[in-house]
């Protein structure tokens, strides 16, 4: 481990006898330097080759001052909103300000702009306007092209144009920082480097027309959201580093040019980014506020890998990690697990191993090698695809590997598990017990999302039986080990395609298998994911056919307030979303009911045959 931060400070930058930095990067985050966090990467990746970086943390973006305090750097400035979208950062699904900010000193709230990426570049620019500015993060990466902003309901342009940056890096980023810092290095500008992967770069002209995809013009994706859904799935279709083409999207004055992303970090490549000297911890800066809360879900914690092949519409991985997975080699992480065993804060137990989806640890076939990953196929859904490979043994081993080591108790795993990956391994059920005897802490999250099979394939996610397979061999495998241990599924209300028909169904399911949700994820409609472009377009972009979806606040605190039907506070919302899709069967005292009547009122016994028939027709859909 580092025992040196890098500078943020002129006083710090004086102690390493420089003139000054090379590039200073500007984060929304507090600097924490820990492998976790995607400034702290950038910056010790760009160190390891040679560069000079100061760091400037959630600067007062209302004063020029706060961005001229390193000085002026030799090369530009870095600008990144933080490990999260600030808008998502700041704000619920229902627009309220959160009360907290776990990657700011003591949690508080407010030391970022809204729109940190564009408030912090445009400062820079009133600083500095000779400088060029290079944008990353996930802020820019999802927003890089046209996007639908949830929070002011507008599609908005792309942030290199609303930010007046001069180049903008997607995904993860460390090579092409690397090659962009190096190219600037030699003495070419910004506007020269459009020739670099896994950038986005403004221009008047395109210099390869044959090569680059043309997409819809900005004027046409925010006047028709069919041509704003075609666009989007444009752009879907061209995240893979072996199959993507440029694409340009034009503007009235620009073309902004998404060159195809970078080639994904070889396992040497991903092991020795982790094996730069991070001092692991927040700035002592922060000692007196409290120090940043993020670091203590991370701190002792193991990235094993990167991408996910899952393909959940709802999540943003494909636009910037993308679907091929990056691995780590076990050596790499059984050598970082010795380092945090040192730590003297270390209680003996690991958090988590894993990433995005734990237990994905290779590429997902071998076609995806050479052809890159399938345009318009998932990996998993509706079924697994016939050329998976499912192949625990490379997790397996780690795991067992740092069960091993000397003052590790217990090595938890609380990253996402895919259920029905797990399922599908031909090999049996030996990584599904290891699982359940060793690295579960007496509750193993999962996400099955929903039950009602028009939900669940608008979300990409398998069919509610794979589920409740899966429920059923958990509970065995803990009976057959003398575990009691629990299975936590998270729910998701509000996605587009859920009615409040589908609502009720997923209602019914919960009541049939004894679920009792603590907290429930409403759909969130953030920038770069497929069912962010079906909550704006009402359309589902792969197939353009039209899709219900639910958006005035009252109906989504309805399908809300059905997953937790038992919660006394809920209670008008569920007997006024029975009552609005007819389902007053469910209002009752037997044991089929989600609720019970009105006090002082007695439900009417169901004595025609009209009636009778209906009822039994729920009882039978409802099992």
């Amino acid at each position: 481990m580092s025992e040196q931060f890098l500078p943020i400070s002129r006083e710090e930058i004086y102690e390493r006898d420089w003139e000054r930095p090379d590039f200073i990067l500007v984060s929304g985050d507090a600097y924490v330097d820990h492998p976790s966090f995607g400034a702290a990467i950038i910056g010790r990746q760009l160190e390891a080759y040679g560069f000079k970086v100061g760091i400037i943390a959630q600067p007062d973006w209302k004063n020029i001052n706060e961005f001229q305090k390193l000085g002026r750097p030799a090369l530009g400035f870095l600008v990144t909103a933080g490990n999260i979208d600030s808008m998502v950062n700041h704000y619920t699904v229902a627009k309220k300000k959160r009360k907290t900010d776990a990657y700011s000193p003591g949690g508080r709230t407010g030391l970022r702009p809204d729109r940190a990426t564009v408030i912090y570049t445009r400062m820079i620019k009133k600083a500095y306007p000779e400088l060029p500015v290079i944008l990353g993060g996930v802020e820019a990466s999802l927003r890089r092209m046209g996007h639908y902003d949830y929070w002011n309901d507008k599609i908005l342009p792309s942030i290199l144009l609303d930010s007046e940056a001069d180049l903008l890096i997607y995904g993860m980023g460390e090579k092409t920082v690397i090659e962009v810092a190096e190219a600037m290095e030699s003495g070419l500008k910004a506007e020269d480097l459009i020739y670099i992967r896994g950038t986005v770069y403004k221009t008047k002209n395109i210099n390869n027309p044959e090569d680059t995809i043309i997409l819809p013009p900005f004027k046409n994706i925010v006047a028709d959201k069919r041509t704003f859904a075609e666009s989007f799935m444009t752009q879907y279709r061209n995240t893979d580093p072996i199959s993507a083409k440029a694409l340009a999207e034009p503007y009235p004055d620009w073309y902004v040019v998404q060159n195809p992303p970078s080639e994904p970090l070889s396992s040497d490549e991903f092991d020795m980014i982790y094996r730069l000297p991070f001092t692991r911890n927040y700035h002592p800066v922060y000692e007196k506020a409290g120090g940043v809360p993020a670091i203590s879900e991370v701190k002792f914690s193991l990235i094993s890998s990167r991408g996910c092949f899952g393909g959940c519409s709802f999540c943003s991985l494909h636009f910037h990690q993308g679907r091929t997975i990056q691995t780590r080699s076990s050596d790499a992480v059984v050598e970082e697990a010795e380092v945090i065993i040192n730590d003297p804060d270390f209680k003996g137990y690991i958090h988590d191993v894993g990433g995005p989806t734990a237990n994905f640890r290779q590429k997902a076939c071998h076609k995806q090698l050479k052809q890159g990953t399938c345009l318009d196929r998932q990996c998993l859904f509706p079924q697994p695809c016939e050329n998976l490979i499912v192949d625990h043994s490379s997790y397996l081993n780690l795991l067992r590997r740092l069960r091993k080591l000397d003052g590790v108790k217990k090595v938890f795993i609380r990253s996402g598990i895919r259920y029905d990956y797990l399922l599908a391994d031909p090999r049996g059920d030996t990584f599904f017990e290891e699982l359940c005897q060793h690295h579960i802490s007496g509750q193993l999250k999962v996400a099955p999302e929903h039950s009602a099979p028009a939900v669940l394939k608008n979300m990409g996610k398998p069919d509610k039986k794979i589920y409740l397979d899966f429920k059923k061999k958990y509970k065995a495998i803990n009976e057959k080990f003398g575990r009691e241990q629990y299975l936590v599924p998270y729910f998701m209300s509000s996605h587009p395609g859920s009615d409040l028909e589908a609502a009720v169904e997923l209602a019914v399911f919960i009541r049939n298998h004894e679920h009792q949700p603590e907290q429930v994820q409403d759909f969130y409609p953030t920038p770069g994911t497929l069912s962010t472009c079906m909550f704006n377009s009402e359309l589902d972009p792969r197939t353009m056919r039209p899709l219900y979806v639910p958006k005035s606040p009252h109906e989504k605190a309805m399908q809300r307030a059905l997953i937790q039907f038992r919660n006394p506070k809920n209670y008008k919302l569920v007997y006024e979303a029975l009552k609005k899709t007819g389902r007053m069967d469910l209002i009752g005292y037997g044991r089929r009911c989600l609720i019970k009547p009105p006090s002082g009122k007695k439900m009417k016994q169901k004595t025609s045959k009209n009636k009778m028939k209906t009822g039994s027709s729920n009882a039978a859909k409802d099992k």
